[in-house]
């Protein structure tokens, strides 16, 4: 048994959530755990949009440093935040279950995205989320918005915008389900990859890290991230790549992958999308089911 295991977390509501639902279970299996809140860049920069600054590492790079001084053991992440390539010495250990992936929509005035006027401003801080919704109403105006779940939500409440576009798991982690008019079927607002699912990222060298992290991994889970996560490495994805990849089991047990995307700087509103399906039983498999996805999404996927 680990002396004491330290979480290294942003300092946001949720990522706070994230990191004592970790520790929680952590100290229900015997460990004594810490936390170490910390502000990233991406915290700081809330100006710009991530695609001009830097990306999503930059939600984690301090959190990375923190592990490489020893100053934490684990770090948990929104696994849709955390980049496709980790740097040399890290990997992710443990992949949680997943909570609703899909998109929400949330509103003070309108029910459901159908209801809204042409040309009612809706905010989001996703690429992917605005060539969606270009497709779905392109006579609405989708404008930037950034900042944490709270900051949001205030936004939307001083006016800014009649609706905004918010992951639906962000919400319900935090007790704020009543605030969701509609989630988005994902034949609607196809998911970003890993969305709704923690990542807990880990030094490469720490076997006994990852032996206390075991038992809270979910093999299903983390074979259908790892199948979508092999679609954004493949499409070079990253915040400035508007790409959606989202897979489930079926009931028969293979694993169905789906994808998408769109350009943002273009005024069409047709989205490349491809689809796979296989049995999977290990990373590895997940992976190559993503490839082929790809090679499907490269050669013009299915309009």
């Amino acid at each position: 048994m680990l002396s004491k295991l330290v979480i290294a977390t942003r300092e946001s509501r949720l990522a706070l959530w994230q990191a004592e639902h970790v520790r929680d279970l952590l100290q229900s299996r015997g460990h004594e755990v810490g936390l170490l809140g910390m502000t990233t860049r991406g915290d700081q920069i809330l100006d710009r949009s991530l695609s001009k600054v830097g990306g999503k590492g930059l939600f984690v790079k301090e959190l990375e440093v923190a592990l490489e001084e020893g100053r934490a053991d684990l770090a948990v992440h929104s696994l849709k935040d955390v980049p496709m390539d980790l740097p040399e010495g890290f990997h992710l250990a443990c992949v949680m279950e997943r909570e609703d992936p899909r998109d929400a929509f949330v509103s003070n005035r309108f029910q459901q995205l159908s209801d809204l006027p042409p040309g009612s401003v809706v905010g989001t801080s996703s690429l992917r989320r605005v060539v969606l919704l270009r497709a779905l109403r392109p006579d609405l105006r989708i404008e930037p918005l950034r900042g944490n779940l709270d900051t949001r939500l205030r936004k939307l409440d001083d006016g800014h915008y009649e609706a905004i576009i918010l992951a639906a798991a962000g919400l319900k982690r935090l007790g704020l389900g009543d605030r969701i008019r509609q989630i988005f079927d994902t034949d609607q607002m196809l998911p970003a990859a890993g969305q709704g699912a923690l990542g807990i990222e880990v030094r490469a060298q720490r076997s006994e890290v990852d032996q206390a992290l075991a038992p809270l991994a979910h093999q299903p889970t983390w074979l259908a991230v790892a199948a979508e996560r092999a679609v954004s490495r493949g499409m070079g994805g990253s915040c400035s790549m508007p790409l959606a990849a989202h897979a489930v089991f079926t009931p028969a047990g293979a694993l169905h992958l789906r994808a998408a995307w769109g350009e943002p700087e273009s005024n069409t509103t047709t989205l490349v999308r491809a689809e796979a399906q296989g049995s999977v039983a290990d990373l590895a498999q997940a992976e190559d089911l993503g490839r082929s996805v790809v090679e499907q999404l490269r050669a013009g996927g299915a309009h």
